[in-house]
């Protein structure tokens, strides 16, 4: 398979193009800066935001979009390759769904209104409203010939977002370690290689419609218990109120993976589609330790999670005001 690639030099675009290459596909990728990733494959450097000239020859099996924010991108990279790109694969989000029914909503579950045209700021507001704009714009342009993969949190190694791999790092600091909200909310991951798999499977088969590319959901404890398989002995969970977090104006930002006191469904759809096409799902105790592997280096997670003395502050104020 001649497999384009948009975006295929960071986490979930960088195993996509993993995966085709272990497979014998032949790859191109897109993306925007000069690097030394994949020297068998084709790199072609072009902005999506800007000239995408670049991609005025040549014609492929697929297509794999991992980075689309914004309906225009979708639109723009349909009018660069002029009907030469094949079956369209865009990477979208569970965020698309307005109000999951609880656990096992499936990818007929309600999606939020689209964002306006005029929309140009991704922000955590914005994000689910322009994703479902985004899917919008990929069947607009390409028909019925498009699979919409929307995953949960994407875990395991290159996670630049930093959120499952602070709470590795943090688990293996030990101690007292503060857990967030109520540990029966739902709480649902898939790593980024079983997503990677999916994705490439979706490709070569021209399959097409929504895929919610998640695990099956578990309480929120379970994910912290397992990721506490690095942790030290003698390290602890202490559960602290969800709300009263919020009151003292902790974000997710701080604790991440978090819904921020408020019980997220959204994090308990229903996997059977995308395991009825082929998603696997590898053991918990592997994507951890293949996150701490690679999150050696403490500027991986910068900027992600509460400061040691913030956590400890925390712990100790929601002691004294029980």
């Amino acid at each position: 398979m001649r497999l384009l690639v948009v975006g295929g030099t960071r986490f979930i675009g960088k195993h996509v193009v993993e995966a085709a290459l272990a497979a014998g596909h032949d790859v191109t990728l897109v993306h925007r800066n000069p690097t030394d990733l994949f020297p068998e494959a084709r790199h072609v450097l072009a902005d999506r935001d800007g000239d995408l000239s670049a991609l005025a020859e040549g014609e492929w099996d697929a297509t794999v979009d991992v980075c689309a924010y914004l309906p225009r991108q979708v639109r723009s990279l349909a009018a660069a390759l002029g009907g030469r790109g094949g079956h369209h694969v865009l990477v979208s989000s569970v965020s698309v769904y307005a109000d999951p029914p609880g656990p096992g909503g499936d990818e007929s579950s309600a999606l939020l209104p689209a964002a306006g045209e005029d929309v140009e700021d991704v922000t955590a507001e914005t994000y689910g409203s322009l994703k479902v704009s985004c899917e919008l714009a990929a069947s607009e342009v390409h028909g019925d010939d498009v699979a919409l993969v929307r995953p949960t949190y994407v875990v395991g190694p290159d996670d630049y977002t930093g959120r499952f791999p602070w709470w590795v790092r943090r688990l293996q600091r030990g101690g007292e370690v503060l857990a967030p909200g109520a540990p029966d909310d739902p709480a649902q991951v898939v790593d980024v290689r079983d997503l990677a798999a999916l994705v490439l499977t979706l490709a070569s088969e021209g399959l097409t419609g929504p895929f919610n590319a998640v695990r099956p959901h578990v309480a929120w404890s379970v994910l912290l218990e397992s990721a506490a398989a690095v942790a030290p002995e003698g390290t602890t969970l202490t559960w602290v109120d969800g709300e009263w977090l919020v009151g003292q104006g902790v974000t997710a930002r701080e604790l991440p993976l978090w819904s921020e006191g408020v019980a997220d469904w959204a994090s308990a759809m229903s996997p059977a589609r995308a395991e009825a096409v082929g998603l696997r799902h590898r053991p918990m105790a592997e994507i951890v330790r293949d996150t701490a592997a690679w999150v050696t280096d403490a500027r991986l997670v910068g900027g992600v999670g509460l400061t040691p003395e913030h956590e400890a502050e925390l712990l100790d104020r929601s002691r004294s005001e029980r």
